[in-house]
């Protein structure tokens, strides 16, 4: 199918210097096939995947143990029967952050992770600022070695469960890659949940210890943890497991009175088991459990969703070096809670000696330009962060490359949600440098992966990822054909993202799901012996560019036309961003509906008045750059849009709600009390027009 090529905004001065282009030249030679561009690359990684995997293995310098296995998975092997991974491979997530392989599988330090070398820096926001922290490898071995010597002090084993409600600091990275040194399981949340959701996650684990801040800080707010704390300890001490929680002090060397919380112990009391700082590391088979990580849970409990140690090493390599161009030289900044699966992201590009900058708070507290200015100062060359974050700053009229030397940035991320075509062409027109490379990626905690990244290669056209990553066989699929085997759309139109061959991210297990009936529903029920994840995109014909369309449970359809939340989106940010401060899109179909109608929703700016002329500029615009197909049946004023505790819009809720459901939030939403709004749009009366909107 014919499209248009979308205007091209980056492209590597000197591809042939990239990991990615010795990759491809080493795996010829190793081979003795020809790569001559990327996608006959990434075609022979899907086609011939052990061989792909294995070569991948041997290229980067993991520390394990064990004969590497040939082939290394069964490719005959359906997807749905989760094949096993390079069978006799033993190795350790925290040994391979701490140090690299020689070669030979031997952990040894590199100019990478050389003792005097920093590993990461810590930053806190706002008014309870304190002095930035850095620590040098050596002293990152050291906390771990301590604390992992704790933990065992503790009773803790191989296998054990420890959770983590904590900020983004040094000392959660230290019970990461503690508690992942003696091979038990790791597992985060973010203090911004609720009891409630704490709960939700941590009493399907059945944690041994729970490590808990005392405060939290974000906004210049000052929240005191030790209420939340009583509360998770009271439900948790019906768990068979559970020992109890450890207070991880929020303020240096200022730790919170916890002296009438039972069953709570400080850190400083928890550490002192410790015999030594000696670093004994459990090296784990391939496939065995390392993390669990969540899934947003908006309308039900979260997935507790397992990941194998090998497959986080494996492709945390993979992607960090090849696709994001991370070295012993680069330093990341993710703007990430613990509850987000970016968090463990951040902390795989460790694993080949990157500097790790972890920020706690808001990016806009005391002063909207204060975290654009920490880029600058702690020299980052890769940089995470979200859409949400980008349009805040196109709206606000700041510039990053105006407020700060940002010379030493190479690449920035940005995930959660799908970047808009105008966010594209402001981010090369005004707000970066025309020599970074914007990383539109997408994937998720499903997969510990993504399946739509970066490139040093190829270039960046406006809109999308610029491919798939490699190894990762995914294809699009006609939605409207279920449980069957699935048909494949041509690139250009349309559809559900799938994936059709076994990967070595693919989750382990859910916690709890004995039967695996719950892994398999979620994964493999709607085309047999398919991966269905769960997007709505298409994959441009010339640039094989993937396109993300928004998700595929919220696709609209009205009268049979398939589209995405982001074509409606993309028109409200570039035509009427100085109106609307946001919106949200959703189709509605009722029990009594012949058809979907599709009604959007606009969050106006301070001042601004919905009304008739605005409407229909609105929908002539969208059946301008569209079609009259695309056009809202209904647009209504919103006083708040639901979003996640991550900033994700959420439209599902929604969806449900005007097409009659009543539904319960889960505590990811971040402002659940705005969904009330919406249940007037379920009746035919509150159809007509735009009410003043009111909660």
């Amino acid at each position: 199918m014919e499209m248009e090529i979308p205007r091209k905004l980056w492209e590597h001065p000197r591809p042939q210097e990239t990991e990615m282009y010795k990759f491809m030249k080493k795996a010829e030679l190793a081979t003795g096939r020809s790569f001559s561009d990327y996608h006959i690359l990434y075609k022979w990684s899907c086609k011939n995947r052990s061989e792909f995997w294995h070569f991948t293995f041997n290229y980067f310098p993991l520390v394990y143990s064990g004969t590497l296995p040939n082939p290394v998975v069964d490719e005959n092997a359906r997807i749905d029967q989760v094949p096993k991974w390079f069978d006799g491979i033993k190795l350790n997530f925290a040994e391979n952050v701490l140090f690299v392989g020689d070669g030979k599988g031997r952990g040894i330090t590199s100019p990478g992770k050389e003792d005097h070398k920093i590993a990461c820096t810590e930053v806190r926001e706002g008014s309870f600022v304190e002095p930035i922290r850095q620590v040098s490898w050596k002293e990152l071995r050291e906390r771990t070695g301590r604390l992992s010597q704790a933990l065992r002090a503790h009773g803790v084993r191989k296998g054990d469960r420890i959770a983590i409600v904590a900020s983004n600091c040094l000392d959660t990275l230290t019970v990461f890659l503690a508690t992942t040194t003696i091979g038990a399981i790791f597992s985060s949340s973010s203090t911004d949940l609720g009891s409630k959701g704490i709960l939700e996650r941590l009493a399907q684990i059945e944690p041994k210890y729970v490590f808990m801040d005392d405060y939290a800080v974000y906004d210049r707010k000052k929240i005191d943890l030790r209420p939340k704390m009583k509360e998770v300890i009271n439900h948790l001490k019906k768990v068979r497991t559970f020992k109890g929680v450890i207070s991880q002090p929020r303020f240096l060397n200022k730790p919170a009175d916890i002296s009438e919380i039972s069953d709570c112990q400080t850190w400083e009391s928890f550490i002192s088991m410790a015999g030594s700082t000696k670093l004994l590391f459990e090296q784990l088979d391939f496939g065995d459990p390392m993390i669990i990580v969540y899934s947003s849970g908006t309308t039900g409990l979260p997935k507790c969703i397992v990941h194998s140690a090998g497959g986080v090493v494996l492709s945390g390599h993979k992607e960090s070096v090849l696709h994001r161009r991370v070295d012993q030289t680069s330093t990341q900044l993710q703007f990430t809670t613990t509850g987000w699966m970016m968090y463990m992201s951040s902390v795989q590009l460790m694993l080949v000696g990157a500097r790790l900058v972890m920020y706690d708070g808001s990016p806009f507290a005391v002063d909207d330009k204060n975290f654009i200015r920490l880029v600058g100062e702690q020299k980052v060359t890769h940089w995470g962060i979200s859409p949400r974050y980008l349009h805040t700053l196109r709206s606000k009229s700041i510039n990053p490359q105006h407020v700060t030397d940002l010379s030493n940035l190479i690449v920035v991320t940005s995930t959660g949600m799908v970047l808009s075509e105008s966010l594209f062409e402001w981010f090369y027109d005004s707000g970066f440098s025309p020599s970074v490379q914007l990383c539109n990626i997408s994937g998720g905690t499903d997969i510990a992966a993504a399946f739509g990244t970066g490139n040093p290669l190829l270039p960046v056209h406006i809109g999308g990822a610029q491919c798939i990553a490699l190894g990762m066989a995914v294809s699009v699929f006609d939605p409207a054909i279920e449980r069957g085997k699935g048909v494949a759309v041509p690139d250009g139109i349309p559809g559900e993202l799938v994936c059709t061959e076994a990967f070595p991210t693919m989750p382990v297990k859910f916690w709890g799901d004995i039967s695996r009936k719950g892994y398999h529903s979620s994964y493999f029920d709607k085309y047999e012996g398919i991966w269905t994840h769960g997007d709505f995109i298409l994959i441009h014909p010339q640039t094989k560019q993937v396109i993300f369309l928004g998700r595929a449970d919220g696709v609209l359809n009205p009268s049979g036309v398939r589209f995405g939340s982001s074509d409606i989106y993309s028109v409200i940010e570039s035509d009427f961003s100085e109106i609307v401060a946001d919106s949200i899109c959703v189709g509605q179909r009722r029990p009594q509906d012949d058809d979907e109608s599709v009604i959007l929703f606009l969050l106006l700016r301070p001042g601004k008045k919905l009304t008739p002329k605005l409407i229909q500029q609105i929908k002539f615009a969208i059946r301008k750059e569209h079609s009259p197909r695309h056009v809202p049946k209904y647009v209504f004023e919103t006083p708040a849009i639901p979003v996640t505790i991550n900033a994700k819009k959420v439209e599902l809720p929604v969806k449900q709600i005007v097409s009659g459901k009543v539904i319960n939030p889960s505590e990811t939403i971040a402002n659940p009390e705005c969904l009330q709004y919406y249940y007037r749009f379920a009746k035919d009366e509150n159809l007509v027009s735009s009410e003043k909107p009111r909660l």
